[in-house]
């Protein structure tokens, strides 16, 4: 599969925005946040140092963001536009990531709300539980866990 993930830019803020917020917009409602407010702690969070955009045939799909703790690696977001998913390609990108965590000898942890469909990618993976709170599930990639 053909997935490459590239250095995002500033020019890329308004389309990891709209697409952050057409994905997000049912976890939104349903959690009851303020989807305004929220909009405004999003250029904040946005940090193009650790972005990556996710190419499928040289064509910018999706993003993630990848922050580094320095003893693990957070997987803060990820996101395909509608018209990708179901391709393998957000599997790819994760990959790529954990490949990366596993160079560096570090954990990969992320969070992902427990209503997400995408748990069950993550469990897949070798994600494991962590810990969870009322809204999200703590999950770990153990660095010695093999990459497929």
């Amino acid at each position: 599969m053909e997935v490459d993930l590239r250095p995002a830019t500033e020019q890329d803020l308004e389309a990891c925005r709209r697409l952050y917020f057409t994905a997000m917009e049912p976890t939104l409602r349903e959690l009851r946040i303020d989807p305004f407010a929220h909009a405004e702690g999003f250029r904040e969070q946005w940090n193009p140092a650790e972005v990556r955009i996710i190419q499928f045939g040289g064509k910018d799909v999706g993003w993630l963001q990848l922050i580094d703790r320095g003893n693990e690696l957070f997987l803060a977001q990820v996101f395909v536009e509608p018209g990708f998913q179901r391709r393998g390609i957000g599997t790819s990108a994760i990959r790529c990531v954990m490949r990366q965590a596993a160079g560096k000898r570090l954990p990969l942890a992320l969070a992902v709300v427990k209503n997400n469909p995408a748990l069950r990618l993550y469990l897949r993976l070798g994600f494991r539980i962590a810990h969870e709170d009322d809204r999200k599930f703590h999950m770990r990639l153990d660095p010695r866990h093999g990459v497929s």
